[in-house]
């Protein structure tokens, strides 16, 4: 597996979670699927996070062009 050029840049820090992840959904081993699940969770918080630090520097109507919804149901699902 490869490792990001530069670790600041969002899209090659995103190829190699993908690059995990893949392996990951490849495997037969019980011990990967159970480490899928705990990601997804991951993930989930994670986006929560990085939508209320996007809404503070910039705004919720970003995080919810971004996401594809209104300011308002972005707010609504990210607040907390």
């Amino acid at each position: 597996m490869s490792t990001p050029t530069d670790p600041a840049d969002p899209a090659a820090l995103a190829a190699a979670a993908r690059e995990n992840i893949d392996a990951l959904s490849r495997s037969s081993d019980l011990a990967a699927f159970e480490e899928l699940l705990g990601l997804s969770q991951y993930v989930g918080e994670a986006l929560g996070a990085s939508a209320r630090t996007l809404a503070q520097a910039s705004s919720w109507a970003a995080v919810g062009g971004l996401a594809g919804t209104t300011k308002q149901a972005a707010w609504a699902r990210w607040r907390t």
